[in-house]
């Protein structure tokens, strides 16, 4: 412990790294099955199997009475969209796919938002800044930086390109709980901690980012979470350690390796 915050050692980070090739590979595997007529029920109902079959837990199914397994947000939809069967994916939207998945008592949490087919030049434009805007985050997850230095390379790379950033929904640490300390924002504030970066920190760093003004509401599901003027949002996630080498993404997908904005793949030992 350090401060409320938990410290994880080599072994941990090796069950936290296990967890995260489960989530990256269920991300892969949904991102590839996401097309037109393609229902929100079926990708959670994929998602489910592909967690049983290895051995994982759903981290989000029964939180807090979350009925499923992901959280699937559609355009306007920020995060915590619930799959539905009358959810049917259409030529042009774009879709963040949130997976929650524990292995050997840890949890690892990761997100990606796919286009469905032919998207608008703008819906290409706020996934690609939101996707890299996490990897500037990423990348200053470094022993002895704070965490605002996360939090500002963020705000400064989404805002430098003219999008805004949702400021009610933050990243979190992870690791034996889903949620652990600290909150990770977004953007930096005076309002939220600012710990010294240490090796063995965990955290899931994840920038929700509209095309629009940053203002969000809440559907009458009360889970569901859309931009209030119903522009665009666009959602990326990666669970990350901080160790002496590095930042040490431990979700990573196949499909970024060798594109990670400057950051090394650096994966935690069997």
């Amino acid at each position: 412990m350090a401060g409320g915050l938990v410290l994880k050692s080599e072994r941990d980070l090796a069950a936290m790294a296990a967890a995260g090739r489960v989530v990256a590979g269920a991300l892969q595997e949904l991102s590839q099955r996401i097309a037109p007529g393609v229902s929100t029920y079926d990708l959670d109902g994929w998602a489910f199997d592909f967690l049983r079959r290895r051995g994982a837990v759903p981290s989000f199914k029964g939180y807090r009475g979350y009925p499923a397994t992901i959280c699937a947000s559609v355009n306007e939809e920020v995060v915590h969209g619930i799959p539905r069967r009358s959810r049917v994916l259409q030529e042009g939207d774009i879709i963040g796919i949130d997976v929650g998945a524990r292995l050997r008592g840890f949890h690892a949490d990761a997100a990606v938002t796919v286009p469905v087919g032919r998207v608008s030049a703008e819906a290409e434009r706020l996934l690609e800044v939101t996707q890299a805007a996490l990897w500037q985050g990423l990348q200053q997850a470094e022993p002895g930086r704070h965490l605002r230095a996360i939090s500002g390379a963020i705000q400064l790379f989404v805002e430098s390109h003219g999008f805004s950033i949702v400021r009610e929904m933050v990243g979190h640490g992870i690791g034996r709980a889903m949620h652990e300390e600290p909150q990770v924002p977004n953007y930096v504030s005076a309002e939220h901690d600012d710990p010294l970066l240490r090796e063995g920190m965990t955290f899931a760093v994840e920038p929700m980012v509209n095309l629009g003004a940053p203002e969000i509401e809440v559907l009458p599901d009360r889970w569901t979470v859309r931009t209030r003027d119903g522009r665009l949002s666009a959602h990326f996630e990666h669970t990350v350690a901080v160790t002496r080498e590095g930042p040490r993404v431990l979700t990573l997908r196949e499909e970024e390796e060798g594109a990670l904005f400057g950051l090394s793949a650096r994966t935690a030992p069997p």
